[in-house]
């Protein structure tokens, strides 16, 4: 053990017969602990957020989504066999898109109408892991009645259930010289899916492909976009801009990145402004090291001076002011650590906090810790507390020996 820090550990454990510095001591341990704890919780909570709302945004969606500037795909079949062996591709999947009524004997509600074919849709998107009621296969089953699989909330709202009979009400149905005219079919719930995002499970329906093109009037076998999947989501500008070279005119396709990155950059900034809000916390706890370092420099000026007197350099006073406001700051970044990291462990496994369904688009408060995070919190908590021993270490470092034994 070096002189430094022996002399250092010595003033720090002889503040007990010092109250008031020792209670200064504490507050500046308890600041450190409460601002890095805070930290790993809000970081935490704000980082399963997004993550879930990635996920859920990317399961209802695939990672890039290929269109037709003639708004229909005719050969869409060759078209996903050329997609799905680009580099980087994981599977692909048609489907067609429309906004319809559905109507019950409960109500009337407006949804999203997805046709998707059920071999391909299952690895390209999360419905057949979100399903809690029917399954995915019924939509190719043959029956009476075509299926069609709906959100857990709208079937709530309407009263619907596995084997209920619904009718859905295509504004563009049929074609008429004056024009299209709305065409209205008969299906029956062949499934009930749940997110866990409101607007997904209360808006949105998935039937078959060949339903949705009858029930649309298209003219034959037509797609409206084809959903590719990726086996890495980050490479998704990259592998976009394959298949854009590969397809050229009239096709046309988008990222995930693009269609949500404001969404994902707007979360991205409220965590960083979440992080230098608690750092202040931090900093307040700081603040309480430089008041501390200062008294002790105050009540040790004998001791200094004579430190300084046998020989001691001012560059070994400083380290000895230095390491104690580093051991203070150390102490409550430990301790922030041991508070943060269970309470952040226990509300990602009990789930204190239920959200309002109809207010964010997530019911449970998630968390994830990331170790990024938990290093850059105790890398900022151990820094800033270590600026706060360079004043006083300064201070103590240039006093006069003569001068502050004159009066001793």
């Amino acid at each position: 053990m070096s002189t430094e820090l022996f002399i250092a550990l010595r003033y720090l454990f002889s503040l007990r017969r010092q109250a008031f510095i020792s209670l200064i001591s504490l507050f500046a341990v308890l600041g450190v602990c409460l601002g890095v704890a805070s930290l790993i919780v809000v970081m935490g909570v704000m980082n399963g957020f997004s993550h879930d709302l990635r996920e859920k945004i990317l399961g209802v969606n695939a990672h890039i989504i290929v269109r037709s500037f003639a708004n229909t795909i005719p050969e869409y079949r060759e078209l996903a066999e050329r997609l799905a062996v680009t580099p980087g591709v994981k599977t692909v999947s048609p489907f067609v898109y429309s906004e319809v009524m559905l109507s019950s004997d409960r109500g009337v509600k407006g949804i999203v109408l997805r046709g998707i074919d059920p071999a391909t849709a299952g690895e390209a998107l999360s419905l057949e892991r979100d399903m809690i009621a029917g399954s995915l296969a019924e939509l190719d089953a043959e029956g009476a009645l075509p299926g069609v699989i709906v959100g857990r909330q709208l079937a709530e709202n309407l009263g619907l259930h596995v084997g209920a009979r619904v009718n859905l009400l295509s504004p563009m149905g049929e074609r008429s010289a004056a024009g299209f005219t709305p065409k209205v079919k008969f299906f029956t719930v062949a499934g009930i899916f749940r997110t866990g995002m409101f607007e997904y499970d209360s808006s949105l329906g998935y039937v078959s492909m060949n339903s949705a093109q009858q029930l649309l009037g298209f003219d034959g076998d037509l797609a409206t976009g084809i959903e590719v999947r990726l086996h890495d989501l980050e490479r998704a500008p990259a592998v976009n801009e394959a298949i854009r070279k590969t397809l050229g005119y009239p096709f046309y396709s988008h990222t995930w990145m693009e269609m949500y990155g404001n969404l994902f950059a707007a979360m991205q900034l409220e965590k960083t402004a979440m992080f230098i809000i608690l750092a202040l916390i931090i900093l307040v706890g700081s603040f309480s090291i430089v008041t501390t370092l200062v008294m002790l420099v105050m009540k040790k000026t004998r001791d200094i001076a004579v430190l300084m007197s046998l020989g001691m350099g001012a560059e070994s006073i400083r380290k000895i002011f230095r390491l104690q406001g580093t051991i203070i700051g150390a102490a409550g970044t430990a301790l922030g650590f041991a508070l943060g990291i269970p309470a952040a462990l226990l509300l990602r496994r009990y789930q204190f906090i239920d959200l309002p369904k109809n207010v964010y688009p997530v019911d449970t408060l998630p968390v994830r810790l990331e170790a990024f995070d938990l290093t850059l919190i105790g890398v900022a908590s151990f820094l800033l507390c270590f600026l706060a021993t360079i004043y006083p270490a300064r201070k103590a470092a240039s006093m006069n020996p003569v001068e502050a034994l004159r009066y001793e």
